[in-house]
Order: structure tokens, then sequence, then C-alpha cells
């Protein structure tokens, strides 16, 4: 499996929209968060509004949502950085969830990374707009081993 370093595991998704990165994830949000998982979005854009929206809209129990609205969609990724240092060192699995423009993922992912520390396992999902890499995806899902979809992490 490709890796950026041994520590991460890297996966990586593609959305339209953030009402469908919401859609993709959240199946899987809520299974981590089941699994007593710690998860965290860090995402270009402020996602309160949109999470609320579709959490208002679907089935599920008013616990499950009150947890997976915890989580802070907000953009205020400063601040869920500074947390996350925190995080790491908890024995929970962590998943980082990382959407935006690829610059933002990039650039991000270089930021976190150098204080992941080796031993620590981390697996960090890279979430890409569709549009905005267009004639690069195959490129992009070349870097990855496995995508996450709807129905969950398949293989690439």
């Amino acid at each position: 499996m490709k890796k950026e370093e041994n520590t991460k595991e890297r996966v990586c998704a593609f959305y339209a929209s953030d009402y469908h990165f919401e859609m993709i994830s959240l199946p899987y949000i809520n299974k981590k968060i089941e699994e007593n998982d710690e998860v965290v979005i860090l995402s270009e854009n402020d996602l309160e509004e949109t999470m609320q929206t579709l959490l208002n809209k679907i089935n599920l129990k008013e616990d499950k949502k009150k947890n997976i609205l915890n989580l802070n969609w907000k953009n205020n990724n400063s601040e869920k950085i500074d947390k996350l240092k925190e995080k790491i060192n908890e024995k929970k699995n962590l998943i980082i969830f990382i959407k935006g423009k690829e610059s933002y993922i990039n650039y991000t992912n270089r930021k976190i990374g150098k204080w992941i520390p080796e031993e620590k396992a981390v697996k960090i999902i890279d979430c890409y707009n569709i549009e905005e890499v267009g004639e690069n995806l195959n490129d992009i899902v070349g870097r990855y081993h496995r995508i996450l979809r709807t129905e969950g992490e398949i293989e690439v």
C-alpha cells in the first residue's frame, strides 16, 4: 500500500458538492463513532449548516445525529489542529478527513504530517472535489490504495 509514512494509512474520496461529501462520508463516520474511534474533520469551507440540513432529512436516531454534529463541522482548522495534537497521544484510532481543493489537502497533510509520531497509526482520508481534479483523477487515485465510497472503503 502506498503511504506517505509507515504510520499513516491513506485513503481518498471524491465529491461533487458539500452535500455529496457528507452523504459519502456519513455512513463511514457513523460506523467509526460506534467503534469509539476518534474522527476529525478538516475542511477548507464550513460544513456545519449543510451537515445540519442533511441530518434533519435522514432517518437516524437523535443521539447518533448529535454525536455526528459534535465532530465540529466548522472550518476552524487552527483550533482543530491544536486539539488534534492532543488526540494523537490518546489510545483511540484516529481518522482525519481533509476536504478541499488539492492545494489545501497537500498543505494540510504537510502541516499535520510533521508532528504525527512514527509509531502512531493514523488514517487520513483526503477528499477531493471531482470537478477541480478532473483530468488528474487517475493520477490522484494512483497515490492511494483505497477509495472511500458510500458503501465504505474499496480497493483501487
